[in-house]
């Protein structure tokens, strides 16, 4: 009897080890990925969807100085997004009131505008009390050349690599077309 109960014992843990050596080990999203935001139409948008892709993340405005960049942009998306390369777009009414329009209205500028194509989302506050999770994160991150801290303006921009971990931040007044960015964007690619 005692032998017959070591053997139902033996073979109920063995197919258990196999049953889960079959079931693929799932990993937590790196930490710049693991976080629910809404894109500009409502819709929960989950960023380790993005796992594997070099992304650039830009908090934007449509009544700003910097405002044309979305040209710029909108280049660079269109030229590397074949090689895994996406921006995602976060509308922040933060300085100046130069983001005061709906989710609505802001899409309709950036479609009609500057033809828009890449992800934009819901807006968001990028600094203070109501500060988005997303960019709690993204600013307590050490990186260059721009280093953690508060979000300075519109359109500053974090580059994170295929594996989710930031890589750069670069200053509102860096263009998409500044070769420091383009060159880092290319070395992200490149990995």
């Amino acid at each position: 009897m005692v032998a017959r109960l070591l053997a139902i014992t033996l073979l109920t843990a063995s197919a258990a080890l196999v049953a889960s050596a079959a079931e693929p080990a799932t990993q937590p999203a790196p930490a710049a990925l693991n976080f629910s935001v809404k894109d500009i139409d409502g819709k929960d948008v989950n960023l380790a969807d993005f796992k594997g892709k070099v992304i650039l993340i830009v908090n934007v405005a449509s009544k700003c100085g910097n405002t044309p960049q979305y040209d710029g942009l909108e280049k660079m998306y269109a030229q590397d997004k074949d090689k895994g390369f996406v921006i995602l777009g976060f509308p922040a009414n933060n300085f100046a009131n130069q983001e005061p329009g709906t989710n609505a209205e802001i899409k309709n500028f950036c479609t009609e505008t500057y033809k828009v194509d890449f992800p934009m989302f819901a807006k968001i506050d990028v600094k203070g009390p109501d500060q988005a999770p997303l960019y709690k994160y993204l600013t307590s991150v050490d990186t260059q050349p721009q280093p953690k801290g508060d979000i300075t303006w519109n359109f500053e921009k974090f580059l994170i690599g295929r594996d989710g971990q930031v890589i750069a931040r670069f200053a509102p007044k860096t263009t998409p077309e500044d070769p420091k960015l383009v060159a880092a964007v290319n070395a992200a690619l490149a990995k």
